[in-house]
């Protein structure tokens, strides 16, 4: 095992042949980027098998999950970028403003430089390659920190892009003393995606080298059901996007407020469609992905009162089936944090107005969801609230 001077050391090692690489010019001709671009496809194609595997041991992840929710976003983008990459790297001529007239103005697109990428556990392959993608796409180098919390898929990644030069693309995997280590190091960029309070750590490391940051983080994600809502397709809608992955994606609905006059029956469809989708003959689906491990899990445990559980709640080894909460409320303790899990909370409301005054005292969510017909009561939250995407 490493000391720490040893893991400072290596880290200080990998950076400085990035920097080396990148300052050397290699990175900036299109046409090599299309080839790295075109060989991580090739990687891809050939450690698939060994992906589905590694998935099944960190997740349970069934091979269609697989497929729809990691691989084949990844593959798109790079499909994207061999088609595009020529037209986004373009200079732009753009007009000169009064002051410099005569002249010619233009906007050039340059790389940042080395990119350290940090990625999180929930979607270990997926959120560890687009990014990756997309750096090297725009002609930097990177290291890339996959999370410990998926060793399976972290061994799978390593060995995908161990064919390339270490100068270009890096896989650095192990602990917090080696994430720990890789934010004492200056990179032209840093990409984080997780939970917020690492990223107060991310961002106070990189303050140190004034290094820009891009973080994706997570939060309680609102999802409002109206009186006038097409409650059967509302229910289809929300548990997918509540279950996919047990529940542990940054986007899902948290939790979900539903007009008190249609609430019985948006609950008895949200248990129809969960039964319809997730059990055999009263059975969980063995495809059923399990919680990443048992600290989480644990978590998730506290999370809700059982006496609010009016479907679910129970824990098959790793495994918490879908589990819906009637009557939450705001002093609820699954209220109180990003839930991450497979945990349905269900709030009644009575006026719209109040929900939306409510939403702006909170911080903003990444996600925010809202099923209605009637496009005043869309506009009401989408033009009153602030929120990464709806």
């Amino acid at each position: 095992m490493y000391t720490l001077q040893r893991v400072n050391l290596v880290i200080s090692n990998i950076v400085e042949s990035q920097r080396k690489y990148y300052l050397s010019g290699n990175t900036l001709d299109i046409k090599k980027r299309i080839i790295v671009l075109k060989q991580i496809k090739e990687q891809i194609n050939k450690y698939y098998n060994q992906l589905v595997d590694a998935f099944e041991k960190d997740f349970n992840k069934c091979e269609f999950d697989v497929i729809s929710t990691e691989v084949s976003m990844v593959i798109f983008e790079i499909d994207y970028f061999i088609k595009n990459i020529k037209k986004l790297s373009r200079t732009k001529r753009v007009r000169s403003n009064l002051i410099n007239i005569p002249s010619k103005s233009y906007i050039y697109k340059e790389p940042y430089g080395c990119v350290l990428v940090i990625a999180p556990w929930n979607y270990p392959f997926q959120l560890s390659v687009l990014p990756l993608v997309d750096a090297i796409a725009s002609g930097n180098t990177v290291v890339l920190k996959p999370s410990e919390q998926a060793p399976y898929v972290a061994s799978v990644i390593e060995k995908m892009l161990s064919i390339f030069d270490d100068g270009l693309i890096k896989v650095v995997n192990g602990g917090i003393d080696v994430s720990s280590a890789l934010l004492e190091e200056r990179f032209d960029l840093i990409f984080y995606t997780g939970g917020t309070n690492v990223g107060k750590v991310v961002m106070e490391k990189a303050s140190h080298h004034l290094t820009p940051v891009i973080l994706e983080l997570g939060g309680k994600s609102p999802c409002i059901v109206c009186k006038d809502a097409d409650i059967k397709l509302a229910a289809k809608r929300i548990v997918w996007g509540k279950l996919i992955n047990a529940g542990q994606t940054c986007v899902a609905p948290d939790y979900i407020l539903v007009h008190e006059g249609i609430k019985e029956e948006f609950i008895k469809n949200v248990i129809e469609q969960i039964k319809e989708n997730y059990y055999i003959n009263n059975t969980l689906s063995k495809d059923f992905p399990s919680i990443i491990n048992e600290k989480h899990l644990d978590r998730l445990k506290k999370l809700f009162n059982k006496d609010k559980v009016i479907f679910g709640g129970n824990i098959y080894n790793k495994t918490l089936e879908p589990t819906v909460l009637d009557n939450a409320c705001e002093f609820d303790l699954v209220m109180q944090e990003e839930i991450f899990g497979p945990i349905m909370p269900i709030i009644a409301f009575n006026d719209l107005n109040e929900v939306v005054n409510t939403l702006k005292q909170k911080e903003k969510p990444l996600a925010l969801y809202i099923f209605s017909k009637n496009k005043e009561n869309i506009n009401k939250v989408i033009n009153n609230l602030s929120f990464g995407g709806a």
